[in-house]
């Protein structure tokens, strides 16, 4: 799409009618209320080139843009992790409960892949097969992902109310 063109209506109608519910999805793939706006921002650049073609069903090209984009932004930051020797002091609950903070901090310990697959299963309640489709890897794939992921958030659980 060129600078002097407009955008078509309908696509201002979807970014107006979509966008709390695409950066809810991009919140939950990124941990960050930045990055996800970020991360929506460039998902529709990216998309708007395509609309003509996309108009009829844009949801899931969408999603598929998001998902994939917060793969590919992890994959060019990580290097930016900056190690230390002190780790922060741990801090236990009594009543032996997780929260949503505790919950939010095991998701970001995720590698990104497992995430978007846990984001996009349980939170966007795709199939495994849609899933698959969205982040272009085998149905497999999002089994064992899904699967190891939902491994290390228990564990991760365990070891937050163990005392």
């Amino acid at each position: 799409m060129r600078d002097d063109e407009e955008l078509p209506a309908s696509f201002e109608a979807f970014v107006l009618a979509r966008r709390g519910a695409l950066l809810r999805t991009a919140f939950l793939l990124t941990g960050d209320a930045h990055a996800a706006d970020d991360l929506v921002q460039t998902a529709l650049v990216k998309v708007v080139g395509r609309w003509r073609r996309i108009q009829a069903d844009p949801e899931p090209y969408v999603r598929t843009v998001l998902a994939r984009e917060s793969v590919n932004r992890w994959r060019r930051r990580r290097w930016r992790e900056v190690t230390t020797d002190q780790l922060p002091e741990a801090v236990g609950r009594e009543d032996g409960t997780v929260d949503r903070l505790d919950l939010r901090a095991a998701l970001d310990r995720l590698a990104p892949r497992q995430r978007a697959v846990l984001v996009l299963r349980y939170y966007e309640d795709l199939t495994e097969a849609q899933t698959a489709e969205v982040l272009g890897i085998a149905v497999g794939t999002v089994k064992s992902h899904a699967r190891d992921a939902l491994a290390r958030l228990r564990l991760e659980a365990v070891d937050t109310v163990s005392p």
